[in-house]
């Protein structure tokens, strides 16, 4: 066998022998230094390094189409979603394409026993040693440190391709892609954790009721407004005395990053106090790219156990799935690592869209600041969550827990600037909440309900707003006073949140004990496990799931406010402001608001045609 040095310089020199000396190389992508990162020593020239290429889709628009069409109340398709195979049709490459790529790579001495290819061809995935990345891309790789975290990955500023290929690839990473990918958990309570595997669920509160008219019956427990439990949110969101059905083919699936452990025995203990009909039940656990999920209450994730604790308590008994994701890891020069693609929602979505079958609602909990994604990075990444739309799947991300800032939760560490070298201040939305073929999920409080400080709102830098929102968001802006926050945001991006749910005080068990725990993390898989919830309804009804909520969301809202609780009180500041004012309608800290599922049950499975939806045209 030969040495990988060997193989190296073998592969290095078919390359060298097989690419004209004609050929001219241009600058694909480049981008500034990125703050807060040091580039340290050349990359080791023998270290793999994973490179995704994707291939243009030129049906992307087709299946843009297709996707709102089945997603938009009024349209005759609404719930038509595509196959897997449409789906795989319309994003496909051209031909041409896939022939000057792989003559490309051949050059290189890469050949088709050395890679694998997505069900529709559209991405190329390799692994190579650095030595041969550089030659291939004329660039030269480093290892940079990230100051704050001290984590450490493989990039360059700048990469080229020879100049017939930049019609036929739309981009390669990891190349330039300086993210610092976050669990968006702003807060978490130890001093309220309790040695034993007790909570305080079962604990009576000897205050009275609240009343809330949109509530099941009419009321809330008193403790809710500190402690939130599943029974709460069932009472607050009025969906007391559903049960999911386990036989119409509905599913839930929470993801997990940045090795984020779920617990069985913590799930099992959260069970007991707060869910007793699901003891001894448990989720279906799918590894990724050299994810895990280790048993071990010392290693026990507070986000994957709060994500995965109250999405399948809530939900249970419909059966959940939990996706560990690996790559996340920071690479550690001394150790060589075998892989450090650092992109993991690449990874999960290369493996998600492979499946026949996927989960109807899918609940993610993870972001970055838009402004540290590449642009070519989030648009094609948001376009792959487009495609899990049409095919009838609801994605919910949370928005961010820094208010208008950069996730940080506490101010004085925000860093609200520009990533471009200008340095400019400016509010910092988060990616890929700001993606429009997703669900951003924002925040609240107590009960009655008020929005939570932290939750992350605001508009793209990066996507325009989306024809669903216009609407509702030009009455938001039409009530700012003129001038404010003139230059720190882009009123013409796509808003942020679109809906949102409880965020704090939820009662968790993590490592054997119970405590308390919040962030937009705890809101996006509540509002995940309601949509759940009414996609077992339509199902056992006989009717399409939801798939790509926006467009109805924001029909619903406007033809009937109450099937959302609205928000008129609260703020999310950051960047040394107040932020943006939770108002009556849509809002940049809310959205439309929290759910009434008895409402939207009724909308949704006795049929769209009781509203007057033209009225919210």
């Amino acid at each position: 066998m030969r040495s990988l040095s060997a193989w190296v310089a073998l592969a290095l020199a078919a390359g060298v022998c097989a690419v004209p000396s004609t050929t001219v190389h241009k600058v694909k992508e480049s981008v500034v230094s990125p703050r807060g990162w040091v580039k340290r020593a050349p990359a080791p020239a023998d270290h793999i390094i994973e490179l995704r290429i994707a291939l243009p889709q030129p049906n992307f628009d087709e299946l843009e189409r297709h996707l709102y069409e089945v997603s938009d109340p009024f349209h005759d398709r609404y719930g038509q979603h595509l196959s897997k195979e449409e789906v795989e049709e319309l994003v496909a490459p051209e031909a041409e394409s896939v022939h000057l790529v792989n003559e490309w790579l051949a050059s290189h001495g890469v050949y088709e026993d050395g890679l694998t290819r997505s069900p529709a061809k559209d991405w190329v995935h390799i692994k190579i040693p650095v030595a041969l990345a550089e030659e291939m891309l004329r660039t030269k790789y480093h290892v940079w440190t990230h100051d704050a975290s001290g984590s450490s990955v493989i990039r360059t500023t700048s990469y080229s391709l020879p100049e017939h290929l930049h019609d036929h690839v739309e981009l390669i990473q990891p190349t330039t892609m300086f993210s610092h990918m976050k669990s968006l958990k702003t807060t978490f309570h130890f001093s309220h954790f309790s040695e034993s595997a007790k909570g305080s669920a079962s604990v009576t509160a000897d205050a009275p009721p609240i009343n809330i008219p949109s509530a099941s019956g009419g009321h809330v427990d008193a403790s809710c407004n500190a402690t939130v439990t599943v029974t709460c949110l069932q009472q607050l969101y009025n969906a007391a005395g559903f049960t999911p059905s386990t036989t119409n083919g509905n599913q839930i699936g929470i993801t997990g990053y940045l090795e984020q452990f779920a617990n069985i025995q913590d799930l099992q203990s959260f069970y007991a106090d707060q869910r007793p009909d699901a003891l001894n039940s448990s989720f279906k656990t799918i590894l990724i790219n050299g994810g895990q999920n280790n048993q071990s209450l010392a290693e026990a994730g507070a986000e994957a156990n709060l994500d995965t604790q109250f999405a399948f308590g809530l939900t249970f008994p419909t059966p959940g799935t939990f996706f560990s994701t690996g790559g996340s890891p920071p690479f550690i020069p001394d150790d060589l690592t075998p892989t450090n693609s650092n992109e993991p929602y690449l990874d999960w979505l290369a493996f998600i869209l492979a499946q026949k079958t996927i989960p109807q609602t899918i609940s993610t909990s993870y972001a970055d600041d838009e402004q540290t994604v590449p642009a070519s990075f989030a648009k094609r990444v948001c376009n792959e969550f487009a495609q899990l739309g049409a095919r009838g799947t609801s994605l919910t991300f949370s928005s961010g827990d820094g208010g208008v800032g950069d996730g940080e939760e506490d101010p004085a560490l925000q860093e609200c600037f520009t990533n471009d070298g200008r340095n400019v201040t400016r509010f910092v939305p988060l990616f890929p909440p700001s993606c429009p073929f997703v669900t951003a999920v924002g925040g609240t409080i107590h009960v009655p309900e008020t929005a939570v400080f932290f939750s992350g709102g605001g508009f793209s830098d990066l996507f325009s707003r989306p024809a669903y929102q216009n609407a509702a968001v030009t009455k938001f802006l039409n009530k700012l006073a003129p001038g404010t926050y003139k230059g720190l945001f882009n009123p013409n991006g796509r808003a942020i949140p679109d809906v949102a749910a409880q965020a704090d005080n939820f009662l968790i068990f993590l490592g054997g004990r119970s405590g308390l725990i919040g962030g937009t993390s705890a809101a996006a898989p509540t509002f995940a496990s309601f949509i759940s919830l009414l996609n077992s309804a339509r199902l056992s009804a006989g009717l399409p799931p939801l798939g790509f909520l926006n467009p109805l969301v924001y029909a619903i809202h406007a033809a009937a406010p109450d099937a959302f609780n609205d928000i008129t009180t609260g703020n999310n500041p950051g960047c040394g402001t107040p932020g943006f004012n939770a108002t009556e309608g849509w809002d940049a800290v809310t959205g439309v608001g929290t759910p009434n599922f008895g409402k939207l049950k009724e909308i949704l499975t006795f049929g769209l045609g009781s509203l007057d939806l033209a009225s919210s045209s």
